[in-house]
């Protein structure tokens, strides 16, 4: 009778056992499943700033409230210098390694960079539609 006690305790434990393996072998798949596209991430950003041409870093969050006021103003940006400028957001939330990367210490933080990639120009907080526009312009962006 108590060899069955201990043989149920036992399958008791391996069956525990095994649904712990299982949890951490789908943990695994997931967090493998899920690095492709944090490498994809770290891949798109790579590029940054735009060799060849003037970039605009705009690094916030998406549930940042100056950074919201931004957004439609960062589209418009992105419209209107199609081609002549780059106009990039960054949610530091999401990609923290960016902030880190570019010396994020408050958002909205925008960074200028010149053709050859130098930072020119670093800005915090909302910046408005006509200050982007006229460092642009300085920095010789028609």
């Amino acid at each position: 009778m108590l060899t069955g006690i201990i043989k149920a305790e036992g399958a008791s434990i391996v069956i525990i056992f095994r649904k712990l393996t299982i949890f951490i072998l789908l943990s695994g798949l997931v967090a493998l499943l899920d690095m492709p596209a944090a490498l994809a991430d770290v891949e798109k950003f790579s590029n940054l700033p735009v060799k060849g041409m003037v970039t605009m870093i705009d690094l916030g969050a998406k549930k940042c409230i100056p950074c919201k006021m931004m957004a439609p103003i960062l589209e418009k940006m992105e419209k209107q210098f199609d081609g002549k400028a780059a106009i990039v957001f960054i949610d530091v939330w999401k990609h923290n390694e960016q902030a880190k990367r570019f010396g994020i210490r408050a958002i909205p933080t925008q960074i200028f960079f010149n053709k050859d990639g130098k930072e020119i120009y670093r800005h915090v907080g909302f910046m408005d539609e006509t200050a982007i526009i006229n460092q642009l312009k300085k920095m010789g962006v028609d």
